[in-house]
């Protein structure tokens, strides 16, 4: 009798442990991301009209399209890995019910065009120090060696002038 007391305890303890680390574990899923906008705690999906991606609060990953299929990442595409998700607009997707936003694609590609900017928006959470804001390309913004356009703040000045007067001297434009 002593031992079947003793398993039956040993037996609530190890439920009860277990399902005290359910809980915890499941209060973070679904939290919206610090860069996400203000007001909308119960939403799945935003759409990223910059970047033509979705982003799934719940799983916490992106949803975009890579040669004619769409998958799921934790990051977005190499291409926009300086994107400023804080000043990015972010389209709340309201009304959609199901697990793939992207049957709508040409409906909000059109709709949301690159650049849109519906009513504004305020993020969630403040942005981070390390985190580095990154200004849209503007028409005077010039390809940097690597071929692409760069004007990205830093300290007051693009990096593209930074990078050209780094280590020069006496105006030669060469590193000594």
């Amino acid at each position: 009798m002593k031992t079947f007391k003793t398993i039956v305890i040993a037996v609530i303890l190890l439920v009860s442990g277990t399902a005290g680390a359910q809980v915890s574990v499941n209060v973070n899923i679904g939290t919206p991301p610090l860069w996400g906008p203000v007001g909308y705690s119960e939403v799945q999906y935003y759409y990223l009209p910059d970047v033509e991606a979705y982003y799934d609060v719940r799983s916490t990953m992106f949803i975009y399209n890579v040669g004619g299929t769409w998958v799921h990442r934790t990051y977005l595409p190499r291409r926009y890995r300086g994107y400023d998700l804080y000043g990015g607009y972010k389209v709340v997707l309201v009304d959609y019910r199901g697990n793939a936003p992207y049957v709508h694609y040409r409906e909000h590609k059109v709709k949301y065009a690159k650049g849109y900017h519906g009513p504004a928006q305020r993020s969630i959470g403040a942005r981070p120090e390390h985190y580095k804001a990154v200004a849209k390309p503007s028409h005077n913004s010039r390809p940097d060696n690597t071929g692409n356009r760069s004007n990205f703040k830093k300290g007051g000045q693009d990096n593209r002038n930074a990078k050209n007067n780094q280590g020069r001297s006496k105006g030669h434009g060469r590193k000594r």
